[in-house]
């Protein structure tokens, strides 16, 4: 039995084994009609004080698409029709902590739009654009960008996922953190460590908003955030946008994540000595930190001592420079006594890693080189060992052809 896993841009076949048992999900059905998204948008734009002098549309970086160079140009027309000039228009990238995009990768991810209309890269280090709005119950200082408040009408347009430790991704991320200072972004990751027990917070997990101190945190910050109208995207494992939800309210938020999780939570509960997966492929693993997703939810699948093998490409290497001296502090405890004092970039990220990595062997196909995988913990094989590997498995093994949809 072969399954075919894609790895970057290109598809790695392998031998399974014929009791290997294949993890799906159910693809969202395409719902997407030009003139149904039109009169559903006008019809709230309706419900608006449709003040167009200044419209600000946030939209995700090229780690989370949204198939923006088909729809942006739907969404800019019917603010023209509505009366709006390209000149009240402004778009707003946010980049959360994540690196600036080049100008080539800006026009993959929105198209031609990019060079015709106004583009601002956020930068969550630069304070004089930043202002505050309040601080939640649990400290976090809500700091964002001044200009992207003075919208006289605001729209948010992003893909929903789920979130690892926030529960899901899209929504009401894209303001917050989306374009949140640096500070901002750290204090509401802290709360994945819970400083009590020095563990990680038993809550934050994918698909959970509930309980979970950093979505709870998340909501709180919502309610301090200006109104606006978001378009929900539900994505295929091929990163295909299969239908926009509209939405002006929290509940819309809501109502788009339960949409996704009827697609994307799997519905066994078995776990596995043996579990292959693949990434996604470009742009899941367009990097080790969005590739981590994928480790974290297939390695929710694998046996205590069970072996992982991943397939993530990585070909913009780590993705950020915070990630890899974590893993030279000295192990575990002396992390999380330095992220207690304080909290850095993917801090969360390097704690569940070493967690993860406690529990199971971690084997990844990449272009990471080996020094890289060992200080994770993890060892770096070719296609060719990992088939060896499972010729060999005499347990029982699953296969996730898109580790970075399915939950557990």
């Amino acid at each position: 039995m072969k399954s075919r896993l894609k790895y970057g841009s290109q598809v790695i076949s392998f031998e399974i084994p014929a009791n290997a048992e294949i993890l799906k999900f159910r693809e969202p059905e395409y719902t997407i009609n030009k003139e149904t998204f039109y009169t559903n948008f006008l019809l709230r734009l309706s419900t608006t004080s449709q003040d167009l002098r200044n419209i600000g549309i946030v939209v995700s970086d090229k780690t989370r698409l949204c198939g923006y160079n088909n729809y942006l140009p739907w969404l800019v027309d019917i603010l023209e029709k509505s009366g709006a000039g390209k000149e009240n228009i402004t778009f707003y990238i946010a980049y959360g902590t994540h690196p600036r995009q080049t100008d080539e990768e800006s026009v993959n991810a929105y198209g031609k739009i990019y060079f015709k209309q106004s583009f601002i890269h956020h930068d969550c280090s630069d304070a004089t654009a930043m202002t505050t709005l309040g601080t939640t119950k649990m400290g976090t200082p809500v700091t964002l960008r001044k200009d992207v408040l003075e919208s006289t009408l605001l729209i948010t347009f992003g893909s929903i996922s789920h979130h690892y430790f926030a529960g899901f991704g899209g929504g009401r991320k894209l303001l917050f953190p989306g374009l949140a200072s640096r500070e901002a972004i750290y204090h509401n990751h802290s709360l994945y460590l819970n400083l009590n027990e020095r563990k990680l917070e038993s809550g934050c997990q994918s698909g959970i908003l509930d309980g979970n101190p950093v979505a709870e945190d998340l909501r709180e910050i919502d309610t301090l955030l200006p109104a606006r109208l978001s378009v929900h995207g539900i994505l295929n494992s091929q990163g295909k946008v299969c239908q926009l939800h509209i939405g002006s309210a929290y509940s819309d938020f809501l109502g788009a994540c339960n949409q996704h999780n009827t697609y994307f939570k799997s519905q066994t509960e078995k776990l596995f000595d043996c579990v292959i997966a693949s990434g996604g492929g470009y742009p899941k693993d367009i990097n080790f930190i969005q590739s981590h997703k994928s480790v974290h939810n297939a390695a929710s699948f694998v046996k205590d001592g069970g072996t992982l093998i991943l397939l993530a490409e990585c070909r913009d290497g780590i993705g950020t420079g915070t990630f890899l001296p974590l893993f030279r502090a000295g192990g575990w405890d002396n992390v999380f006594d330095k992220l207690s004092k304080k909290y850095e970039g993917n801090g969360g990220t390097a704690l569940a890693m070493m967690e993860k990595t406690k529990r199971i062997n971690i084997f990844m196909i990449t272009n990471l080189d080996e020094e890289t995988c060992s200080l994770m913990g993890v060892k770096k094989i070719d296609e060719m060992q990992a088939g060896d590997m499972l010729k060999k498995q005499t347990g029982s093994v699953a296969v996730i052809e898109n580790a970075s949809m399915l939950i557990r």
